[in-house]
Parts: structure tokens; C-alpha cells; sequence
């Protein structure tokens, strides 16, 4: 087995996500009216399910040791961000009555300040990654009337063919697969990099035994990340899935919208081509 080959726990990448987090710099300003609200709140909503369900002291404990292990594996971020993230995109979105590109998760893998690439370019990625089937990721950045939006960024990040992710697995290459790609004065880009596989989530620690307790699956749909950005105009942050592929249907982040559904078209050569652009709402 060689280095690139390797297999994450779930311990190491929780905790490469629990210290990417923390060094960030996170601040609200919820006032403590607010705040007192949202607490009463959840908790009179965990007693009612509480109450409900008539919960066990065998049960409580063991609420309780599962909080301390996923603190301990560092694995936080991983379970918010499968499990309760797409609920607090999907009220933001709504909320402001956007009508550009919709958003979806950003997951606890996004890494700022990736290598910039011009408009038509070619991912970072290794020689065995070039093996895997080629995907060509053409589009436009625009407003909401569709005029092109030269000099946007598009932010590109994903999972390597076994589903691994760089900076979050042992072996692969700093920055492989991931690029700011600036797009030319009519906002368009084209990128060729690799179709992407479904993976599991880690799930040899916490998250993956809370799955295990209901019967869930740890599985996620073959997906692209991206954030677009242009000054002026609202960030979009969101995931491109791929028509027909497995857990679309299933995703156990529950972050698949059809909106946000690719259908790659094979050409000549072999390569995956799709089509996809994105309208930005201005910013408020």
C-alpha cells in the first residue's frame, strides 16, 4: 500500500476540520435577547422529544458519552455540517427572497486561498488522478438579467476519485484539486478536472456510530463545491451533483436540489463536458 493510498480516520480528518475551524475567525452579533429566545427555544424543543419518546436514563448517558467522544474526535464540524447545515442555507436563502443561482452546503472541507487559475485551465491534480474519467466544466458567471460578469471567481474544490480530500487526507498533494479560477471578461470559465466519485463520510468514529444507531447509510452523491464570487454582488456558495449517480436520491446530508443537478454529455475523445452557470443577486 503506498502513501497515496492510505485510508483517513475519521479521528484525523475530524480533527484537521475541528482546527481549520477554530482558527478561523467566527463572530456573531445576536444580541442576548435573541440568543435567550433561540436557547428556550431548543430546549423546550429537546424536551419535548424528550417527552415524547419518553426517554430512558440508559439512554440520556449514553447522549451524553456520544457529545464527549465527538468532541473528542474532534468530529463537530463533520456532524453539523451533515446533519444541520442544509436547514440553516436553505432559511438564509429564503429569507432574503434571492432569485440568482441557489446555494447549498459548504461542508467542513472548504480551504480558503486556493491557487489561482485563469479562466480556461486544468485542476491541480496528480498523474493517477488523470487516469480517472475527464470532466470538462464549462459556464458563465452572471447577474440576475444575464450580463457576464468579468474578472468573478469561482472557487473549485472536491474529492479525489476514492472520495478523499486534500489537506484532510494523509498522502495527496497540498491544494490537489482545488483552484480560484478567474473568469474572462465575459465571465466564462472552463476547467477540465476529474468526475468525481460518491463517498462515505467518516464514519469510523461517532458520526458514523450515530448513523449506525438508526440505520442510516454515511454515503454522499459524487459532487463539485463551489463558492462564486464578484464585488458587489451576493456570494454564492453550493454543490453540483451528477444525474443518474447513486445517493442523489438518498444524500445523507440532505443537500441534493434538483436545481443543482449536472447532466454530463460525453464527446468524441471520452470526456464528460457539462454546462452550468451561475446568476448572482446583487448584495443587500
Amino acid at each position: 500500500m503506498t502513501q497515496t493510498e492510505v485510508n483517513p480516520t475519521a479521528h484525523d480528518s475530524g480533527n484537521r476540520a475541528t482546527d481549520k475551524f477554530k482558527n478561523e475567525s467566527v463572530k456573531s452579533d445576536t444580541s442576548k435577547e435573541r440568543a435567550n429566545a433561540i436557547y428556550k427555544d431548543l430546549l423546550a424543543a429537546i424536551a419535548e422529544v424528550a417527552q415524547k419518546h419518553e426517554v430512558t436514563y440508559d439512554e440520556y448517558r449514553v447522549l451524553k458519552n456520544w457529545m464527549i467522544q465527538i468532541g473528542e474526535y474532534g468530529e463537530w464540524p463533520l456532524w453539523l455540517d451533515v446533519f444541520v447545515e442544509h436547514e440553516i442555507e436553505k432559511i438564509n436563502y429564503n429569507r432574503k427572497g434571492y432569485t440568482g443561482t441557489k446555494g447549498s452546503i459548504e461542508g467542513p472541507y472548504y480551504l480558503e486561498n486556493a491557487p489561482e487559475l485563469p479562466a480556461e485551465c486544468e485542476m491541480p491534480m496528480r498523474e493517477q488522478d488523470k487516469a480517472a474519467q475527464p470532466l470538462f466544466f464549462k459556464g458563465q458567471v452572471t447577474d440576475v438579467d444575464g450580463n457576464g460578469l468579468g474578472g468573478a471567481t469561482v472557487e473549485l474544490w472536491h474529492a479525489d476519485e476514492d472520495g478523499y480530500y486534500s489537506q484532510f487526507a494523509p498522502g495527496i498533494p497540498e491544494w490537489n484539486l482545488r483552484g480560484t479560477i478567474v473568469t474572462d471578461e465575459e465571465g466564462r470559465y472552463n476547467i477540465k478536472t476529474l468526475q468525481p466519485a460518491p463517498y462515505q463520510i467518516p464514519a469510523d468514529g461517532p458520526t458514523g456510530w450515530f448513523i449506525e444507531s438508526y440505520g442510516g447509510h454515511p454515503w454522499r452523491p459524487a459532487h463539485m463545491h463551489l463558492k462564486v464570487k464578484s464585488p458587489g454582488y451576493r456570494e454564492i456558495t453550493t454543490q453540483l451533483y451528477f444525474q443518474g449517480g447513486d445517493w442523489t436520491d438518498n444524500d445523507v446530508a440532505t443537500a441534493v436540489k434538483p436545481e443543482l443537478i449536472l447532466d454530463p454529455q460525453t464527446d468524441g475523445e471520452g470526456n464528460n463536458i457539462v454546462n452550468y452557470s451561475f446568476a448572482l443577486d446583487k448584495e443587500d
